[in-house]
């Protein structure tokens, strides 16, 4: 009697590379490492402006090093690309009704831009007040 196997292709680890939509669905997920990484640095900058003006000022010089301005950059690439993909997405996610009618995809991925834009202003107010 002979046994019955299964036939199982072989998949290459790189198969997400061959179609954009799947380079930007990886690129995507991975950004969550990123996200991870500005929330972790936040609180160790909000413990550090906690703490006292020494603390705050070993994490500005920790902070100076060129591997955290280089972390920081392409995880603010990853935060970008987070983001635009999400707003993108939202359309897809919740249909919204006003008086019977759909509202078009572009009018809630423009809300959430603009959203996005009145917090950035009021952050960088209060940064530079």
């Amino acid at each position: 009697m002979t046994e019955l196997r299964l036939y199982r292709p072989r998949m290459s680890t790189w198969w997400w590379t061959r179609k954009r939509t799947y380079v930007v669905f990886v690129m995507r997920e991975l950004s969550s490492v990123f996200i991870a990484w500005f929330v972790a640095y936040l609180l160790l900058f909000l413990y550090a402006v906690g703490q006292s003006e020494a603390a705050y000022l070993r994490f500005l010089d920790r902070a100076d090093a060129p591997w955290v301005i280089a972390l920081n950059v392409v995880a603010l690439a990853f935060v970008l690309l987070h983001t635009v993909t999400w707003f993108s997405l939202t359309p897809q996610a919740m249909e919204v009704r006003i008086e019977g009618r759909k509202v078009p995809s572009f009018h809630i991925i423009a809300g959430q831009y603009t959203g996005l834009v009145v917090v950035s202003l009021f952050v960088l107010w209060l940064v530079t007040l």
